[in-house]
């Protein structure tokens, strides 16, 4: 066992995720933890307990700035922009915030929301996350979600008029009875809206879903490869650069939130079963999760803290591989070090394994997964398991 190392080990950057759990629906496919909104939404009292939960969780920031908001859930948007106000006011006075901060908002294309967006703006709100999924009605009936694609093109203008120019669409290829031209189609509408940045990722079928229980009839492998080629190379050829497996962006319009994610920064997690991982000066790294349930996340009398453990030694490589080879440039070999305060010579051995196997470049400068590395990532990261 290899042990860490304070002269190897820097804190790294941090960033906060607010998860917001209610939806106007549960859909079908969706694993996250979210549950379908009553007529009145707690908003004062939720407010109320997310700025508790930081404050418990404020030791472990250590005097970093915050150099990224993410407001996840769920349906973030269904929030007023009062609450979100009071919340983002409360976070500024207990928290550094760098000056050039991203600050992104999950939102959907219903058009009671769509109002929201100035008002979100004048918050300092200055990303949205667009969840369309899909253009095509019968698409959308299949996935459950409640917009038509009509809404889903009013949104992106609204984004616009509203002063946002930076803003991402959510789109899922693979879906029930999907062609290879059903799915160029969508990104042909997806790309003429503008957008800075493209999630475009393939459906999974996940445990706890109703998918999950009664699974759609997918497209076979043949076609969602050929699908994944032609949509890389419409992206490409319309300049979204791929930079991670599923998000492509224009230039310098990466998701800064994520690539704290991917490159293993520290994020602070509150609300409703949010995930932290953070790092402390002696160079521990623990998880953090928070409760999951509403009303038990809103009942103070109970911890807003579910669990948490500190990541062992053994643990580590794998981690931050798991993370920092989705990036298509992968990250500077020195950063494994920086990160997690152990010696790079501790990947040595599975990095000459996947070299030979044609999965990992052979870079001492860059840890930096192949295209086929990428493809068949769990098999890279299979040598590196503690």
């Amino acid at each position: 066992m290899s042990t860490r190392s304070s002269s190897l080990f820097e804190l790294p950057p941090l960033a906060l995720y607010i998860h917001i759990p209610w939806c106007v629906k549960k859909c079908p496919y969706c694993d996250f933890n979210s549950h379908a909104a009553g007529p009145n939404l707690p908003e004062q009292e939720y407010v109320d307990a997310l700025l508790a939960d930081l404050d418990s969780d404020l030791h472990l920031a250590q005097q970093r700035p915050l150099r990224s908001i993410f407001f996840g859930g769920g349906t973030p948007s269904l929030f007023s922009a009062n609450a979100l106000d009071r919340l983002l006011q409360g976070v500024q006075k207990r928290l550094n915030i760098a000056d050039d901060i991203e600050i992104t908002l999950e939102a959907n294309p219903g058009t009671f929301e769509q109002a929201k967006f100035r008002d979100y703006r004048s918050l300092g709100i200055n990303r949205l996350s667009i969840g369309v999924q899909s253009f095509q009605a019968e698409k959308l009936k299949a996935l459950g979600r409640i917009h038509d694609g009509n809404e889903a093109v009013r949104a992106a203008d609204m984004a616009r008029a509203a002063g946002f120019d930076n803003f991402n669409l959510d789109l899922m290829h693979g879906l029930p009875d999907q062609s290879i031209e059903d799915a160029l189609s969508d990104l042909r509408t997806a790309i003429a809206q503008s957008p800075t940045h493209l999630s475009w990722y393939q459906l999974t079928v996940e445990p706890n879903t109703v998918f999950w229980n009664q699974p759609p009839e997918v497209p076979e492998d043949d076609i969602l490869w050929d699908i994944q080629e032609a949509g890389q190379a419409l992206l490409a050829a319309e300049g979204y650069r791929q930079y991670e497996v599923s998000a492509y962006a224009q230039p310098d319009k990466a998701a800064r939130h994520n690539l704290n994610y991917w490159t293993f920064g520290d994020f602070l997690g509150i609300g409703a079963g949010a995930h932290g991982k953070l790092s402390c000066a002696d160079g521990r790294i623990i998880r953090n999760w928070k409760t999951r349930l509403p009303k038990d996340y809103l009942d103070l009398s109970k911890s807003f803290t579910a669990g948490e453990r500190e990541l062992s030694t053994d643990e580590l490589p794998f981690e931050f591989l798991m993370n920092a080879l989705r990036l298509s440039d992968g990250v500077d070999s020195a950063l494994f070090s920086q990160r997690t305060g152990l010696p790079l010579s501790l990947l040595a051995q599975g990095r000459r394994d996947a070299e030979q196997r044609g999965l990992l470049h052979k870079d001492p400068a860059r840890l930096q997964a192949t295209r086929e590395g990428q493809l068949f990532l769990n098999d890279l990261l299979q040598y590196f398991l503690p």
